[in-house]
């Protein structure tokens, strides 16, 4: 988790704006690969961590389709900027959002998380909309 020593950048600017551009590009791949529409609502996270089960299923190794896990995580955190009044932070090389309420979370780390079967982007998302 970052620390307050961390570099704070705003969501669309600056080097924080990558993860911005990684999850323009998974929707992009999502539409013109898959035929599948991301909204960037939370009830399109459930078709990202379906999609990120099936890769695992097909048993692709994970060099194979870390650069789809970081669109597909980066896609989580907009969805979390954009509904849960987050920002993204950029920290020790590392990508984390930051919500309205001080609070930190790792979407790409989640999706990494998800696709050895242990997260969902959706419950990340879920979590980080909830108060407390």
């Amino acid at each position: 988790m970052p620390g307050s020593s961390g570099s704070r950048t705003g969501s669309r600017t600056g080097s924080a704006a990558k993860p911005v551009r990684w999850a323009a590009d998974a929707v992009a791949v999502m539409r013109e690969g898959a035929r599948v529409r991301l909204d960037y609502s939370a009830q399109s996270l459930w078709r990202v961590d379906r999609m990120i089960e099936e890769i695992r299923r097909e048993g692709a190794p994970y060099a194979a389709v870390e650069g789809a896990l970081r669109g597909f995580g980066a896609y989580g955190g907009e969805v979390v900027v954009r509904w849960a009044g987050g920002e993204w932070v950029e920290s020790g090389g590392g990508y984390w959002v930051r919500t309205w309420d001080g609070r930190f979370w790792d979407p790409l780390e989640e999706a990494r998380r998800c696709f050895v079967g242990e997260g969902s982007l959706r419950l990340l998302c879920r979590d980080a909309m909830s108060s407390g």
